[in-house]
């Protein structure tokens, strides 16, 4: 699949440029930041996003009841949020980053994981738009709200238990998207007080693997030779996981470029599992 459009993965700028103007076609600036970089995401959409598109705010189209970052809201709330943003389940939507490829990912798994197929990740972002000469708007896309109807494919998502049983059992691979010296234990999370180190029996593929330098996912062969590398057994399904949820979509959404869609993620990722005090962890 290297270099095609596919609009349930990944389209380029060029498909997008030629679809702009359709009014079934729904672009969202899902950018979201680290808390240690002080940008502010919203703020940075009201000063230049792809024409028409909204903002999708993950921390806030969340579970806000819990006390993990940015957890999957219920089917009604998620449902909700995507309407007012002028959604309907007949559109394709079409979602990006200021960074490339970074949280983007995690909303387009969202829509995934709540029943929406039409949905595709605009390979490079923003950084992508502008340099192929897209224009920018300014201030907050209007929008008119629409109906959508969401349900929850629960065997998409992982929580605390399945994790348990998992890493202990070694029935699922598990591949962890944190940056090595996380994975490790060498440097520490970027978390206050959370511990690095991995869940047992987990393996580690961090997410820039999967990413160019200028921020666009590698090419499927590349995808494919590098998960092969790993000689994942056939009768293992993956898991992904990362520091919040975030960066695990991004694994996701490569395994799904080159036809792998039978994955899953853990939602509460290392926080969750580094916050439990029953939870095994391993360093080296």
């Amino acid at each position: 699949m290297s270099g095609q459009d596919d609009p349930q993965t990944l389209v380029s700028v060029g498909w997008l440029l030629e679809r702009l103007n359709d009014p079934d076609v729904k672009v969202l600036d899902a950018s979201w930041h680290m808390p240690a970089t002080n940008r502010d995401a919203a703020a940075e959409y009201a000063t230049g996003h792809i024409p028409g598109a909204g903002f999708f705010d993950i921390d806030v189209v969340s579970d806000t009841a819990s006390t993990l970052p940015h957890m999957l809201p219920t089917a009604d709330a998620f449902a909700s949020a995507v309407g007012s943003l002028g959604i309907s389940n007949t559109d394709q939507v079409v979602i990006y980053d200021t960074v490339g490829l970074f949280s983007a990912a995690r909303a387009w798994w969202m829509f995934r994981t709540m029943g929406h197929q039409n949905v595709a990740v605009l390979d490079g972002g923003l950084p992508a738009w502008q340099a192929a000469g897209g224009d920018v708007s300014q201030g907050v896309s209007a929008v008119k709200q629409a109906v959508f109807e969401a349900q929850l494919g629960a065997s998409a998502v992982r929580g605390l238990d399945d994790m348990k049983a998992a890493s202990s059992s070694g029935s699922h691979a598990i591949l962890d998207a944190r940056p090595t010296g996380r994975f490790d234990g060498s440097q520490p999370e970027p978390r206050p007080g959370l511990p690095s180190g991995h869940m047992p029996n987990a393996t580690s593929l961090p997410f820039s693997s999967v990413v160019t330098p200028e921020g666009t996912l590698k090419p499927a062969e590349d995808l494919r030779a590098l998960f092969d590398d790993l000689a994942l057994a056939d009768d293992q399904n993956v898991i992904t996981t990362c520091g919040s949820g975030v960066t695990a979509a991004i694994l996701t959404l490569a395994l799904a470029r080159i036809g792998v869609n039978d994955t899953s993620l853990y939602d509460g990722s290392w926080t969750e599992w580094a916050s439990s005090d029953d939870c095994p962890i391993e360093t080296g």
